[in-house]
């Protein structure tokens, strides 16, 4: 994996995403020196300055020059970012574009900066706040293995990442890791409200809900056994876990989460569309 300590690093968004990466970045070994993030907002500036000790700039300009530019900003303002930094891209050439937005295509980037470019595609999710974080990774074609080296030890940083060779798999990235942390807070919202109307009070639930989810994650990422063969494990014949089991089932919950997860990746087509245009 290539390092990424003697690279400058711009961040352009300094949003919940790009301070999770910063903060994985320092904790990795990067210097605050290295970094420098961008964000209109002062008080967002300071905030950034206050908590990581890295530059700060209202300029993107000032960012885009950086060996290695991480796009962290909202979809609809990624056009007006580019376009205003395509001059410094263009006469850079060589600067590894990473973007963290939802719904826009390697081509686009490439339009908009008006310029060929080594450009990554990246869709973490919100555990990459703790360092657990889950992240898709595309290249186009521009994008040497020094490159991904680089790219590898970003989001290494922050959780783990998997390389996807079409990048419309990104769509389904985000159906499986990108939005699913949300998927699992709601079944643990359920769990909590209905161990309430069982009779625990909200704390105990939440308490127990909240552990009970962190150990069957660790389980299932800590064995060597299938989460089919974990789920069998957990179960006696005829014993609650069976008969809750197959009340999960009846209720129709593989249809249910088939078709989360399809209306994930049709709502992701949809964005690239509208932002593409």
């Amino acid at each position: 994996m290539m390092s990424i300590l003697n690279k400058s690093i711009g961040v352009i968004g300094a949003g919940n995403m790009a301070q999770a990466i910063i903060g994985g970045l320092l904790r990795g070994g990067c210097q605050p020196e290295q970094i420098i993030a961008t964000a209109p907002s002062e008080k967002t500036r300071l905030t950034i300055s206050q908590q990581f000790g890295v530059h700060v700039s209202a300029s993107n300009l000032e960012a885009a020059g950086s060996d290695v530019l991480l796009l962290c900003v909202k979809p609809d303002v990624m056009k007006n970012v580019l376009t205003e930094i395509a001059p410094v891209l263009a006469s850079q050439k060589k600067t590894l574009v990473i973007s963290v937005a939802t719904g826009i295509t390697v081509d686009c980037l490439e339009r908009w900066a008006g310029c060929s470019l080594p450009v990554i595609r990246s869709m973490p999710n919100t555990p990459s706040r703790l360092g657990v974080g889950a992240c898709g990774l595309f290249a186009n074609t521009n994008v040497s293995a020094e490159d991904k080296g680089l790219a590898e030890s970003i989001f290494s940083a922050v959780g783990i990442f998997e390389w996807v060779a079409d990048e419309a798999l990104i769509d389904t990235i985000i159906a499986v890791s990108g939005s699913a942390p949300a998927y699992y807070f709601l079944f643990m919202e359920a769990m909590k409200n209905n161990g309430v109307a069982l009779g625990l009070t909200p704390e105990v639930a939440e308490r127990l809900t909240q552990q009970t989810a962190l150990g069957a994650a660790k389980m299932a990422s800590e064995s060597t056994l299938s989460v089919a063969q974990l789920r069998k494990n957990v179960c006696s014949p005829g014993g609650p876990t069976e008969q809750a089991l197959q009340a999960f089932q009846q209720g129709g919950i593989e249809p249910i989460i088939n078709n989360a997860m399809q209306a994930a990746v049709k709502r992701a087509k949809e964005m690239t569309k509208e932002l593409s245009k």
